[in-house]
């Protein structure tokens, strides 16, 4: 791919209340994350899982419950980040009503 700049890899963490209740709603859920994750085709790097618990590590080192930790994450690769945006507003939990964070992510080791 001479000439042609590296696909980065774009963490998407996602924020907010919005699991379905019952089996019907579950399939629905399910069929969702399964047509988007097949849409992203191979820019698809880790469809990632949903976040149970979480604790928040202070500077003093005093550990205390996170209260704005995600509730899930995946990882795609796109050529922008304005691409890898346009990618996440395909997600599932937009519609259920939560938020996506996108963030680059970049080799530093």
């Amino acid at each position: 791919m001479e000439g042609r700049e590296a696909m980065s890899n774009y963490l998407l963490t996602y924020h907010g209340e919005g699991m379905s209740e019952g089996a019907a709603a579950s399939e629905e859920v399910v069929k969702a994350w399964t047509d988007w994750f097949g849409s992203l085709g191979e820019k698809l790097v880790d469809g990632g899982n949903p976040v149970s618990h979480a604790k928040a590590i202070s500077p003093d080192g005093s550990v205390m419950d996170a209260t704005t930790a995600p509730t899930g994450y995946s990882i795609i690769k796109a050529d922008s980040l304005d691409a890898a945006v346009a990618l996440a507003k395909g997600s599932p939990v937009i519609a259920a009503g939560q938020v996506v964070v996108v963030s680059e992510t970049f080799e530093a080791m």
